[in-house]
């Protein structure tokens, strides 16, 4: 490789990545390791730290899973990295700014939004996202201002994912278990003095559409604080539906339906324990009511009808009040336009291609994306791992192709001056 080549020691490929969270850092680590170019690269941040949803996101009682970070330290130890934190795109430095300052750019920024219900009386205090929730006792500085209602005996969870099972232990576990995690002592002390002894999750479908995993469940099966209320008959039309079309349902989903039919038959989560969960499969939430304030979930009995090769919810008109102070809306995870870029309000995602951000059926040169933002909030903390990879598959291969004259980078970014310390120095001055 010549010295003045693009990826030589003398001309190293200068890339940031905007986003520090798992598929920042999985980026990141392929870039710095890739055997045939020198690379640079700065990992910025709108926050002062690192590390997004394994250190936002995660339950503080499950420290094994936070300890993803230890691998997003060692790259940050690797030679080329630096991190620049409190620098937000958009409010620090432009997109176009940024382009300007290096030869590609990798967008990581994941998918910070949320569903919403769409019903009346959703904007009442006391219903939020999940998500503000579990930011709030994980200490994110977003949330650390959240008023939280707890006085009443009942919460109501909408969404019948991994998160409803981070929500429910939190609500329902011992405080002192809690004590022993790395909850924010704040959180800890405001949970210590709620009420709430129940929290009823609501799924608009069956049993068998349940997306928690089976761990996840039989973990707060398995607690002695908490019981776990699971309709038998709602099981047993589950269990026929499933026979009836075998193929339609993988090994993952008996396995929760013969999770569920253990705990409804008393040999997980019995019954009188401190605290319950109660499951209402085939309910919808229709409007939220209350002075000011939430006061009463109102809930839409449904029914199953088919749907090619699968179900839907069809609303019954047949109706219950849940009386509740808190409702938490747990419907999934979007992804939010950043200023300069294109973006797919339907699917919520920067649009692309194999990594490339498309914008009017062409590639915009030099810009990447990698995690939520580029295939939308699905999988676990390590899927972003393949997904970066890839990612980074096609920008090294865009280089190479630079290389060969053909316009593949960020435009005038080859000669630019490095700026990334005048910018790094906006954010330290806030």
């Amino acid at each position: 490789m010549s010295e003045h080549q693009l990826g030589s020691e003398e001309r190293p490929l200068r890339v940031a990545v905007v986003g520090a969270g798992p598929a920042g850092f999985y980026a990141a680590e392929a870039l710095l390791k890739h055997k045939e170019l020198k690379i640079e690269v700065d990992l910025f941040e709108r926050l002062p730290f690192p590390f997004g949803l394994v250190r936002f996101g995660v339950a503080p009682d499950h420290q094994k899973i936070k300890t993803a970070a230890v691998a997003y330290e060692r790259t940050a130890e690797l030679e080329g990295f630096r991190f620049l934190g409190n620098v937000e795109l958009g409010r620090d430095i432009g997109f176009d700014e940024l382009r300007a300052c290096y030869h590609q750019v990798v967008i990581t920024t994941g998918a910070a939004g949320d569903r919403k219900m769409r019903i009346p009386g959703e904007e009442l205090a006391g219903s939020l996202p999940a998500t503000e929730f579990v930011g709030w006792y994980n200490g994110h500085p977003d949330f650390q201002g959240l008023k939280l209602d707890l006085s009443g005996q009942r919460a109501v969870v909408v969404g019948v994912g991994d998160v409803t099972t981070d929500v429910v232990r939190l609500l329902l576990r011992s405080r002192d278990e809690l004590a022993k995690t790395d909850i924010t002592r704040a959180s800890l002390e405001v949970l210590r003095q709620s009420r709430i002894r129940e929290v009823v999750v609501l799924g608009r479908r069956g049993p068998e559409q349940l997306k928690m995993a089976v761990k996840e469940l039989k973990q707060i099966a398995e607690d002695p604080q908490i019981s776990v209320v699971i309709d038998p008959q709602q099981l047993a039309d589950a269990r026929r539906r499933v026979d009836a079309a075998p193929d339609r349902y993988d090994s993952t989903t008996l396995k929760r339906l013969d999770l569920m039919a253990a705990i409804a038959r008393g040999e997980l989560g019995q019954p009188g324990r401190a605290g319950s969960m109660r499951f209402a499969f085939l309910r919808s939430p229709k409007q939220l009511e209350g002075d000011g304030k939430v006061e009463r979930c109102v809930v839409e009995k449904n029914t199953l009808v088919p749907a090619g090769d699968d179900f839907k919810a069809r609303g019954t008109g047949e109706l219950e009040t849940l009386e509740t102070n808190l409702v938490l809306r747990s419907i999934g995870y979007v992804g939010t336009p950043l200023e300069g870029l294109p973006f797919d309000e339907r699917s919520n995602v920067i649009p692309n291609h194999e990594g490339r951000v498309m914008q009017d059926g062409e590639p915009l040169c030099g810009v990447y994306v990698s995690g939520w933002i580029k295939r939308g909030a699905t999988g676990v903390i390590g899927t972003n791992r393949a997904d970066s990879v890839a990612t980074v598959h096609t920008m090294i291969g865009d280089v190479l192709n630079a290389c060969q004259g053909q316009p593949c980078l960020a435009a005038g970014a080859a000669e630019a001056t490095h700026t990334a310390a005048a910018v790094e120095a906006r954010g330290a001055g806030r």
